[in-house]
């Protein structure tokens, strides 16, 4: 058995003070430690909390979302009513400013001085050309009816020229066929010149017991007869040929006068 020794155990023995200051330490911890868990609450607390309060906005949110589709066809029908106003408006607005703008264009083509802008200048080369325009298609117009015209009229010169050098031939013709002394085969080629002469527009006039008319028919003699009432042509001594209304030779006639 070992001596014991007083000094040594008193030396490690710790002091008062030491285990003074190890108590405050411990109580400080414990009361942190205490005090942690209810923080770590709170704030397990507030977020639930604040996990619950956009649950709460998202149901308030779709409750609206919901309540305004109830709400879109009065807004719609508002909405297509407004716009027809505002076209009508618009329209109205184009309308008058193309009235203000037509209303203007006699003043665009001036300046201040009277004078004529280059948009006048260019309307009024316009109009002048077109006014030659037209004058010049009048005088055109008026060219081709006159040549037309003038065309037709020398083709009834030739038509009249072929006509008289064969005047006496056909009043050969005339007498033969009134004496009856034409066979077959000359009364066929009398008939076709009498065609011939038709396809070009001669007209042949004048027959007996006709009325007498001074502008187709040239009275070679007058006998009087006391049954005639006015004057008629009693007999044809050479037929008469005009073209449309020009006559080309007056109908040779013997004329029936009344004896008063």
């Amino acid at each position: 058995m070992s001596d014991f020794n007083k000094d040594d155990y008193l030396k490690d023995l710790p002091d008062v003070d030491s285990l003074n200051g190890e108590n405050a330490s411990g109580t400080a911890g414990g009361s942190h430690e205490q005090n942690a868990p209810t923080t770590a609450g709170g704030q397990s607390d507030a977020a639930a909390s604040g996990a619950d309060q956009p649950h709460h906005e998202a149901s308030d949110a779709d409750k609206v979302g919901s309540a305004a589709p109830s709400d879109a066809k009065p807004a719609t029908a508002a909405d297509g009513n407004k716009q027809a106003a505002q076209s009508a408006q618009a329209d109205a607005q184009h309308a008058s400013a193309d009235a203000a703008d037509n209303g203007k264009d006699g003043d665009a083509d001036h300046d201040k001085d009277g004078s004529l802008t280059p948009l006048g200048q260019a309307k009024k080369e316009a109009a002048e050309y077109l006014e030659a325009l037209q004058r010049e298609r009048a005088e055109f117009i008026n060219y081709r009816n006159r040549m037309n015209k003038e065309r037709e009229q020398s083709r009834q010169y030739g038509i009249v020229d072929v006509l008289t050098s064969l005047l006496p031939a056909l009043d050969d013709i005339d007498r033969i066929r009134e004496h009856g002394q034409m066979d077959d085969s000359f009364k066929a080629v009398a008939t076709k010149i009498d065609k011939t002469f038709a396809k070009f527009g001669v007209e042949k006039f004048g027959e007996k017991g006709e009325d007498f008319d001074p502008t187709k028919h040239e009275a070679v003699l007058q006998k009087p007869d006391p049954e005639a009432k006015k004057e008629t042509v009693d007999t044809v001594v050479e037929a008469g040929y005009r073209i449309g209304e020009r006559v080309v030779r007056a109908a040779r006639v013997v004329v029936s006068m009344p004896q008063s």
